[in-house]
């Protein structure tokens, strides 16, 4: 996780976020174990309410479950819950302004699949 924090948005929420990401990204698969409270909380300088209200948004969410005495792992279906989730808020929230800047660029699906072939070409070279 990324170490570092800023000001958009509460600490709590952006480590949420992070942990969605992780999961989202396969590097936390299903019943895999939460880093501890406390760990957490040590290593990146921060109280560990902090971190214990942005893992309960991940219990409230339905994405961890908390077993006692062991800690708090990623349920079975988590990313695929979050998948869900996420494609709809991409469609929703983001995709409307992509189109529009697409349009207004007057950009063809060839040029768009070019580009993107082009970007994960360099960024396989810089790996």
């Amino acid at each position: 996780m990324d170490r570092e924090w800023n000001d958009s948005q509460p600490i709590y929420r952006q480590l949420r976020d992070r942990v969605v990401a992780m999961i989202l990204d396969g590097v936390l698969k299903e019943g895999d174990p939460l880093p501890s409270v406390r760990n957490v909380a040590a290593e990146y300088r921060v109280n560990p309410l902090t971190v214990l209200k942005g893992y309960q948004q991940l219990v409230d969410d339905g994405l961890v479950e908390t077993r006692r005495g062991l800690g708090m792992f990623i349920n079975v279906g988590a990313r695929n819950l979050l998948l869900q989730g996420e494609r709809q808020k991409f469609l929703g929230e983001e995709w409307p302004r992509i189109s529009a800047t697409i349009q207004r660029l007057g950009l063809k699906a060839e040029e768009l699949l070019n580009g993107a072939k082009r970007r994960r070409k360099s960024d396989a070279d810089t790996d």
